[in-house]
């Protein structure tokens, strides 16, 4: 609602009449946890930064076949689903409820390949000796490191499937409107975007020479 409108109605600032920085207080709620989120998430890059540049010998586990290539399937299934919530967005604001609950469902679809071929990479790993305090190479922070790095991001992930699911349920009910959607999409981008900078810092500088 802009000042005229609201002068026209005969509210003023003071009775709430106005959005705070112009911006509802759904999508504002959501900007101000995404930003301390972020600060959250490059505290840890930064330290996992710091624990591998101060380790001589930092393992290097990851082979093309089958880890890089799995990475790289999990990345393309975020970054899908990050296509499909701009399109789920874009329906909704047409008023396609159809549409966006279609998009959404695509969305978890994309999530829910990257949960699992994570959970499968974790197995992996374990299988293989990498605990939390130890692993095959004795450079026990790399398995502290790699596990609360990933594992906070798939807590998010899933977090958002969760989410999105909700907000897909309430579009069909009536209950949400494009606002919802909308907010929604802003999780979900962001969780994608931290990924953007987890897989090369942690899988591809990590790939073996071998």
């Amino acid at each position: 609602m802009t000042e005229r409108a609201v002068q026209a109605q005969g509210a003023t600032v003071w009775d709430g009449g106005l959005y705070p920085f112009a911006v509802n207080h759904k999508k504002l709620g959501m900007w101000l946890f995404i930003a301390s989120d972020s600060l959250t998430f490059s505290a840890l890059l930064v330290a996992y930064s710091y624990v591998r540049l101060a380790t001589e010998h930092w393992p290097t586990p990851f082979h093309l076949w089958p880890s890089i290539s799995m990475a790289t399937l999990m990345t393309f299934c975020l970054l899908s689903s990050s296509v499909t919530m701009v399109m789920g967005v874009a329906a909704s604001k047409r008023g396609d409820k159809a549409g966006a609950i279609r998009y959404l469902l695509l969305t978890m679809l994309g999530g829910t390949a990257f949960v699992v071929l994570h959970i499968n990479e974790w197995l992996g790993l374990i299988r293989e000796g990498v605990r939390l305090w130890s692993n095959p190479w004795n450079v026990p922070l790399f398995g502290a490191t790699f596990f609360t790095l990933t594992g906070l991001h798939m807590v998010h992930v899933a977090t958002g499937l969760i989410y999105l699911g909700v907000i897909a349920a309430g579009v069909a009910r009536g209950r949400f409107g494009h606002e919802e959607v909308e907010v929604s999409g802003l999780y979900w981008h962001f969780v994608d975007l931290v990924w953007m900078f987890i897989f090369p810092l942690v899988y591809l500088l990590s790939v073996s020479a071998a």
